[in-house]
């Protein structure tokens, strides 16, 4: 009789079948949780696109059952001494929770509820506990599942804080094309039919044995030592295709340095930057196209393209193609890297976006496209920067309007754009740009409306540092957007302008929700540094106001003595926003200051960009 400590289960579990009223135990050794924004943004999309493959619109929702099913790997248990520990999955396991809190909070209050509450907590004598139980995320996850809503403590650790993120990072990057009618249809495919392994072991011997094969074993070939292998076995001369080996080995080391998969990245980029020329539709039975395929497939692709798409169709075309063109895209490819992470007066908005821009998927091959491998430096700079900034101006005027812009929201639209922008000289691109913004719905306007919340505190702050520090640079100072996001000393954290009492603004206010949304508008908030901030935070409007004098420049414009005898600002480019002191703060007082955002905002994402060949840093 086999002992039962020896014992391994295998089996095929649906999410509602893995968690319903489940309990785990998260093993010691990997209780952080470490997603990053890529990683959340990379299962939303391969969720909704597996999901929209499948769904039509007036399907019955019992049709969900047959639509196709998405695996999404496997998870290890270990089953000893009456515990339920996870051994390996436990990051996905929180991704999926984070999820169906999102889902829970995004189907209240519409017809047709899924019930999902029993996956994410179980409850036990009117007590909930969520189904991971680790003391450390209880009340992050509480906080999320009642109202989205918690507070950082400074004894919170690594994983809250990447809880919070990935969880805001879920509401910027889910589909808006699957809230409406859709919604109850993703549910009940989500918890249905996404399919995971559950491997049990009985002991934990056997499950760290298991835990360190599927960790520790075998290395397959990738998809770009399969690429290599084609490209150098279609050039024929010896001493050519050894030039191409060494050529390749020192730029995909370089790539490695940069990320452990950034080699697969770069191809992705290039290749749908440059050859791919169909998208696959977001609609049922729709086929993998050009884009989707290099994702997927993308040795095997551009085996199938090399001749059409690339005109290589002999040992000569490969040879000088992967010698020039290979070359020239991988060190542009480099510099996106570089100046995405380091500021660059000469081309700042590949550092804005990496602050606040699009998927990377889309992102670098939009960057790459306009690109041509006779361009010299000088103009690469400054085709990348316009496109940066395409991206940056996009971004935030989506954002001021409550809209999303995640890569399975926005994929059709900005391949389009890819192909418009492609090859195209500085000029041109120039131009195509322009248009693409003035077609753009979204604009300024929305500003009146816009407000501060849990979900968009990132974007906040991006849009507070670039309006500070756009302020600064017009009355002479020395500063840069980096001086706001990335200090050398004390953070800058967002300052409200309004204490949070209530009861001292009843004379404008009957309704607290009324009062949290002036005070929670974009003309009621500025930069402090950390511990300036929470020193006034609950002092009154009045009792601040001398304070502000001492801070950055767009604080101080609160202030009536930054108007005396003030001639930088009086000779600047401010003189046109309309900046007014404000002795007391009223909500009228805070509306004028939201004018004064828009005008700040349509100053600063202006399109004459694209006109003035001598724009500046201080317009960037």
């Amino acid at each position: 009789m086999q002992n039962h400590k020896n014992k391994i289960e295998a089996s095929d579990k649906s999410i509602n079948d893995l968690l319903k009223d489940q309990k785990f135990f998260i093993d010691y050794f990997q209780r952080e949780y470490r997603w990053q924004e890529k990683h959340m943004e990379a299962l939303i999309e391969d969720l909704s696109n597996a999901f929209l493959k499948s769904y039509k619109q007036g399907d019955k929702r019992s049709d969900v059952a047959n639509y196709q099913s998405y695996y999404l790997g496997p998870v290890v248990f270990s089953v000893a001494d009456g515990k339920n520990s996870i051994i390996d999955g436990q990051q996905r396991i929180t991704s999926i929770t984070l999820l169906l809190i999102y889902l829970n909070h995004l189907q209240k209050g519409k017809d047709n509820l899924v019930n999902i509450e029993s996956l994410i907590f179980s409850e036990k004598y009117g007590e909930k506990s969520f189904n991971m139980t680790d003391e450390d995320r209880q009340e992050v996850l509480k906080g999320l599942f009642e109202d989205e809503e918690y507070n950082i403590k400074e004894s919170d650790d690594e994983t809250v804080y990447n809880i919070i993120d990935r969880y805001n990072d879920i509401h910027n990057f889910f589909p808006e094309d699957l809230v409406t009618d859709a919604l109850p249809y993703f549910i009940d495919w989500f918890i249905g039919n996404v399919i995971l392994v559950k491997i049990t072991a009985y002991s934990d011997e056997n499950a760290y044995t298991i835990f360190e094969t599927m960790n520790d074993r075998g290395m397959n070939l990738t998809a770009t030592e399969m690429l290599k292998g084609y490209v150098l076995s279609r050039i024929s001369n010896s001493r050519e295709r050894s030039k191409i080996n060494e050529l390749w080995k020192g730029h995909i080391k370089d790539l490695h340095d940069l990320g452990s998969n950034a080699d697969l990245d770069f191809f992705k980029a290039w290749f749908r930057a440059k050859y791919a020329v169909t998208v696959r539709p977001r609609k049922a039975d729709s086929e993998n196209q050009d884009y989707e395929q290099i994702g997927t497939r993308l040795h095997d692709w551009f085996k199938n393209n090399h001749i059409d798409k690339f005109e290589l169709t002999n040992s000569v075309h490969f040879y000088s193609f992967f010698e020039k063109e290979f070359n020239y895209y991988v060190k542009a490819y480099k510099f996106i890297w570089e100046k995405s992470t380091s500021y660059d007066f000469q081309c700042p908005h590949l550092f804005y976006i990496n602050q606040w821009g699009i998927a990377a998927s889309l992102q670098d091959a939009l960057l790459l496209a306009p690109l041509k491998s006779t361009d010299a430096d000088e103009i690469l700079i400054k085709k990348m920067d316009a496109v940066a900034r395409f991206i940056e101006t996009y971004t935030v005027r989506r954002s001021i309007n409550f809209m999303k812009f995640g890569s399975s929201s926005i994929q059709y639209t900005f391949f389009n754009i890819i192909k418009s922008i492609r090859n195209l000289d500085l000029d041109d691109l120039y131009t195509e740009l322009t248009n693409e913004l003035h077609q753009l719905d979204q604009d300024f306007d929305a500003i009146s409306n816009f407000r501060l919340h849990q979900q968009n505190k990132k974007f906040v702050k991006h849009l507070l540092c670039r309006i500070t520090a756009f302020v600064d640079q017009n009355v002479g100072r020395d500063v840069t957007y980096v001086n706001y996001k990335e200090p050398k000393g004390k953070r800058f954290e967002i300052e409200h302008l309004w204490s949070n009492h209530f009861e001292g603004h009843r004379d404008e206010f009957d309704q607290e929700w009324e009062f949290s949304e002036v005070r929670n508008s974009i003309g009621a908030l500025i930069l402090l540094p950390n511990g300036t901030n929470q020193s006034f935070s609950s002092d009154k409007y009045e009792d601040k106001l001398p304070h502000y004098l001492k801070e950055n420049t767009y604080a101080q414009t609160l202030h009536p003595d930054f108007y005396l005898k003030n001639p930088n600002y009086k000779n600047s480019i401010l003189k046109s926003i309309p900046f007014k002191s404000h002795s007391q703060l009223k909500s009228d007082d805070i509306r004028e200051r939201i004018e004064v955002v828009k005008s700040l905002c349509e100053e600063i994402w202006s399109t004459d960009y694209y006109n003035n060949k001598n724009y500046t840093d201080n317009y960037a």
